[in-house]
């Protein structure tokens, strides 16, 4: 009796716990990309020009994301490359319905291959609301090896019931089906025989003596007290129950659906598209962040390559965009309803933001001070053994044409508070501003 009881309790107690992390749990919100390494975020996939069509959508309603995503050249040794990736995005949990995706105009319906270091893709994603409710969906690349390389997010609502929806396909053989409930009787009745063929087994065993009185057998040198002959035939009678049901479902699936189609693991090319211009040559000479005044300071060399006169408009990385508000080609670049926590409202500082001539040369000293920094945890590379940083510098035409640079390096974190590098004259090293 009383080993039953002691079973029963333990029975008992796996209930409650199990009831509690699956009835207890609150739903995830955002934000999951904080957990990924600085290095990880700023050097491998540059998201801008992010969209979103809508950011209220009724259940069902179909919206748009789009994006283009830069492929650094400074990539993380440390990780793998975007040599097999597949186009996808981040949500808490299938609040939405992806219904297709393309990569430069290609379907994404499988992976691609060899994603090019260097070069500019055209990101598109259309989805339907599914769940009610307030989420943050994030475009993605996931890179083999790697994981997914999120984008910045937006609050997408999504009003209405859940009940209403329904997903409507037409399959190969002219058979309608609506895949939100398509085989769901069939996986619950299949799911519910394995459980009660795994609770009982489970529970022969709880009604034995359990591990105190088995020590004690082992410890007495009888070890021929616990395996029964009835624990055998039990044994063997689930090993054939489980085996006569394995293969009776897979008859009754080949049965039911003769006409199959594996799934497909064929990775695709990906298509060429015309690259934006990029005729800015940048040579780093020092970047630092300060870290009591929450500001990554970055001296470069930059080159006009191109036959117009150039500004620099905005630096972003990992998302962030610092733009330089008296630069209005770069202002207008932010949409109105661009989500105002990817836009720090510390700006983007130059020190001398005149236009950079056809052929010319300078030496820039910008800030890019923000608490975004600290907010979005992008400052850990002051304590990583891979202390780098990375983004793209824009610089625009007169007419609004944008040119991409990348710029990437060492960073040393400044444990002391120094004047903006963009409020000291050009002709001031950088060396000398960190010493008062």
């Amino acid at each position: 009796m009383t080993e039953f009881r002691n079973s029963a309790l333990v029975c008992l107690a796996l209930l409650v716990g199990f009831l509690t992390v699956t009835l207890g749990a609150l739903p995830v919100q955002a934000h999951g990309e904080r957990v990924q390494e600085p290095f990880f975020r700023m050097r491998s996939l540059q998201w801008f020009d992010v969209t979103w069509s809508q950011t209220k959508v009724n259940v069902g309603d179909e919206w748009k994301m789009t994006a283009k995503v830069y492929v650094m050249k400074d990539w993380p040794d440390s990780i793998s490359r975007p040599d097999t990736i597949y186009v996808t995005l981040v949500s808490p949990g299938p609040v939405v319905v992806k219904k297709s995706t393309y990569l430069n105009g290609a379907p994404g319906r499988q992976s691609f291959k060899n994603m090019e270091i260097g070069k500019v893709y055209d990101y598109e994603m259309t989805m339907i609301g599914r769940i009610p409710g307030r989420w943050h969906i994030h475009p993605a690349i996931a890179v083999y090896g790697a994981g997914p390389i999120v984008g910045p997010g937006a609050w997408i609502e999504v009003a209405g019931s859940h009940s209403d929806f329904s997903l409507p396909i037409t399959t190969m053989t002219g058979e309608t089906i609506d895949l939100e409930t398509y085989g769901f009787l069939n996986v619950g009745i299949w799911h519910l025989i394995w459980a009660v063929l795994a609770a009982g087994w489970l529970l022969f065993w709880l009604l034995r003596p359990l591990l105190l009185p088995r020590l004690i057998a082992l410890q007495a040198g009888r070890e021929d007290l616990l395996i029964r002959r009835t624990d055998v035939i039990v044994g063997a009678s689930v090993f054939v129950v489980s085996l006569v049901l394995v293969v009776v479902s897979f008859y009754m699936g080949v049965t039911a659906h003769p006409n199959r189609t594996p799934l497909q693991i064929t990775t695709n090319e990906i298509p060429q598209r015309d690259q934006p211009p990029m005729d800015v040559d940048i040579t780093l000479k020092r970047a630092t962040y300060d870290v009591p005044g929450r500001a990554m300071r970055i001296s470069f060399e930059a080159t006009n390559t191109s036959s117009t006169p150039l500004t620099l408009g905005e630096f972003t990385s990992s998302s962030l965009r610092f733009v330089d508000m008296q630069v209005p080609q770069a202002v207008a670049q932010i949409s109105p309803d661009y989500p105002k926590d990817w836009v720090p409202q510390g700006g983007l500082k130059v020190d001398n933001n005149a236009p950079l001539l056809p052929g010319e040369t300078r030496t820039y000293n910008v800030d890019a001070i923000d608490v975004a920094w600290e907010l979005e945890r992008l400052t850990s590379f002051v304590t990583d053994v891979d202390a780098r940083f990375g983004g793209l510098m824009f610089f625009y035409e007169s007419d609004g044409t944008r040119h991409l640079a990348e710029i990437a390096g060492p960073i040393l974190p400044v444990f002391q508070n120094i004047p903006p590098v963009a409020s000291i004259p050009a002709n001031v090293e950088l060396a000398a501003a960190d010493q008062q």
